[in-house]
């Protein structure tokens, strides 16, 4: 399988209502892997921000974190690991594995919007 299809199979799907509105699957390096049509066009300094926030928990509370120029607020996640946004109803995850980022951004629905 590629990592296109895995973004498009697995990581753009319904999941208990809710649904990524865009992910990507990023190198280290900024380096785009994979990418849903919707993920927008990030900056590599925002991609070297998220990585000093993995090797340095907490560098990206006070300015907040940055994907495609939209501000998140820097909420829990885990150390090292796993970084979380939020912002308004939605909110972005993060994850680092040994040579990629796999990121998604939620939008949540409520059954009234159906």
């Amino acid at each position: 399988m590629s990592w296109q299809a895995y973004v498009d199979e697995h990581l753009m799907c319904e999941m208990e209502g809710n649904f990524l509105n865009s992910s990507a699957i990023i190198g280290h390096d900024a380096s785009v892997w994979a990418q849903s049509s919707s993920f927008p066009q990030f900056k590599p300094e925002e991609i070297t921000a998220i990585m000093n926030d993995f090797a340095e928990p907490g560098s990206l509370a006070p300015t907040g974190l940055y994907l495609g120029g939209t501000k998140y607020m820097v909420i829990q996640g885990e150390p090292g690991a796993v970084i979380r946004g939020k912002k308004g109803p939605g909110g972005v995850t993060i994850k680092k594995t040994n040579q990629a980022l796999i990121i998604g951004s939620l939008i949540a629905l409520w059954n009234n919007d159906i």
